[in-house]
């Protein structure tokens, strides 16, 4: 080895230059007074190179002479048995990063797929949901093992104990396991073939969903019924029994109603805007009030706590916040009608309109905020489907109020649109 040539000093008031201190050690101290160790060598057969050991100087996050004394020793040894310190680093690099890849987890994956996808859903609950499904029926198997070891072994193991029972959820479960897989794929964090995929894959240990599926009807009310019924949920008190009369008044899903607030609401039109980001179809939809669906609200605005336009209109005990999602289904547990489900007041009247009255099929499912042929649709659009709507929603109030089921199942046959 070359005797040492710098000394501390040196180092602190070296000027612009280049200066050996030994053993393929340098200092490079540039015009602008910065100065930097640089480790000089020429590796078997190739061409001297260089390379770079950090700034110098005694200041923080600098490397003093003895410690680049210390790492040209180390690199000296390595050229003297043959290594290329530069591919030796490089290649250290490399497998630093790829150990960090394969490190990635399920779970770090899937929140960053929802975190990069959530701007771009339409429904700001989507990403609530994704991350409820993951976390009650992925994670506990998956959340913790890396992207790239997870095989079609793992994912069966997941499925298959609600496949059969909960068929829906497991479907939408598979497929957002398959999302994030790919995600992971594209972000170069696992290689091969998706385990979630369905053709080809899953659908050999599978049965497809047709197969095990049920059509889950939600349990309705017979249209002959609802009068009597509703004389009895208006003697129940509180707001979540006056809820479940405007729900069950407008026709509208239970979301739909726990989150209206007031800016949506014109009492003197006697209408009801719901914002297209609160629609499951995500198109605003209007609601043509009744007389007693504005006396709801009219006597909820009396006894409101905030002028605020966007407070909720049905809140909780704290009154800021909306009703809970169980609130109107308390409401039917009280009146002892388990048997029946908020939605299922969707398909009463859905079945009173097809049964009783002379109103189009499309009126009602409009009414309903359900998607129709895409014709038809345009052409209710452009007339005065409010109007025809308005109607159909007054009729369906006045049926509301009747107490006592048609004698001898006679059906009223009421105006059409």
């Amino acid at each position: 080895m070359l005797s040492k040539a710098l000394s501390a000093a040196f180092v602190r008031s070296a000027q612009p230059g280049r200066y050996c201190d030994g053993d393929g050690l340098y200092l490079l101290v540039k015009k602008t007074g910065t100065k930097f160790w640089i480790y000089r060598f020429k590796p078997k057969g190739g061409k001297p190179r260089e390379m770079g050991l950090g700034r110098a100087g005694e200041a923080r996050n600098c490397v003093m002479l003895a410690e680049a004394r210390e790492k040209a020793s180390v690199l000296f040894k390595q050229v003297k048995a043959g290594i290329d310190p530069l591919q030796a680093r490089d290649a250290s690099i490399a497998a630093t990063k790829a150990a960090a890849v394969k490190a990635v987890t399920f779970r770090e994956a899937a929140k960053r797929f929802i975190a990069g996808h959530a701007a771009s859903w339409k429904n700001a609950k989507h990403a609530n949901q994704w991350t409820a499904t993951l976390t009650r029926y992925a994670y506990p198997l998956l959340g913790d093992l890396p992207v790239s070891a997870i095989e079609t072994a793992h994912v069966l193991a997941v499925l298959e104990p609600v496949w059969s029972t909960k068929t829906e959820t497991a479907s939408r479960l598979r497929g957002r396991i398959e999302a994030i897989l790919d995600y992971a794929k594209t972000h170069g964090w696992r290689s091969g073939e998706n385990p979630a995929a369905w053709k080809g894959r899953l659908s050999l240990a599978l049965p497809a969903r047709s197969k095990v599926s049920k059509v889950e009807h939600h349990a309705a009310l017979s249209w002959k019924q609802v009068g009597n019924f509703m004389s009895q949920l208006a003697a129940q008190k509180g707001i979540g029994a006056s809820a479940l009369q405007f729900a069950i008044l407008t026709a509208a899903r239970s979301g739909e109603v726990r989150g209206a607030t007031w800016r949506e609401v014109d009492l003197s039109a006697a209408l009801w805007i719901i914002p297209a980001e609160r629609m499951k179809a995500g198109r605003e939809h209007r609601v043509p009030l009744s007389a007693p669906s504005v006396a709801i609200l009219q006597e909820a605005y009396e006894a409101r706590a905030s002028n605020n336009p966007d407070a909720f209109i049905f809140t909780g005990q704290d009154g800021k916040r909306p009703l809970s999602d169980m609130s109107l289904t308390a409401v039917l547990k009280r009146m002892d009608r388990k048997d029946l489900t908020v939605h299922g007041f969707r398909s009463t009247f859905r079945d009173w309109a097809a049964e009783t009255t002379a109103y189009p099929a499309e009126l009602a499912e409009m009414a309903l905020a359900h998607a129709i042929g895409s014709k038809v649709e345009a052409a209710y659009r452009r007339g005065d489907l409010l109007e025809k709507r308005r109607r159909l929603m007054a009729d369906w109030a006045t049926h509301c109020e009747l107490a006592e089921e048609p004698v001898g199942g006679n059906v009223l046959l009421l105006r059409g649109g």
